[in-house]
């Protein structure tokens, strides 16, 4: 026990610290509002502007689209249209030539040919036993 008399024991100390708020007033703000109303006459100007608008029907054949004029208080706006022209001609494009030769010839050609043959024999009047032959070749059709 003489090794536990030589341990010392030294104490562990911590502080801990803790944080706390309140909430205070410390002044106090009022803010109000007041709306004034002013009466007064301002003086304006206006303007009136009337506007006529005329077609005016041209039916002239133009080469290119004309630009909007003004010419004092008128101003020219022109209204264009496309028209299409269809002209109907009859053109030959071409011909075609055709032309009939005839010809004769003679030629053998290989073909097959069927033919059928009959032969008939009359052997006189007829008896019960004798019956009259008729011999018939065919060939295939």
């Amino acid at each position: 026990m003489v090794q536990d008399q030589d341990r010392q024991t030294i104490p562990l100390v911590e502080e801990r610290l803790t944080v706390t708020k309140q909430k205070r007033v410390t002044d106090r703000v009022r803010v109000s509002t007041m709306t004034e109303t002013v009466d007064s006459l301002v003086p304006i100007d206006f303007a009136d502007v009337e506007v006529d608008v005329v077609r005016v029907p041209v039916e002239r054949i133009i080469d290119t689209v004309p630009a909007i004029v003004t010419e004092g208080d008128l101003t020219i706006i022109p209204v264009v249209e496309e028209r299409i022209v269809v002209t109907r001609q009859l053109v030959l494009r071409e011909e075609i030539h055709i032309r009939r030769t005839e010809r004769q010839e003679t030629a053998d050609i290989p073909v097959s040919i069927r033919r059928q043959r009959a032969t008939i024999e009359h052997l006189g009047p007829q008896d019960e036993n004798q019956a009259i032959s008729e011999e018939e070749t065919h060939d295939d059709l």
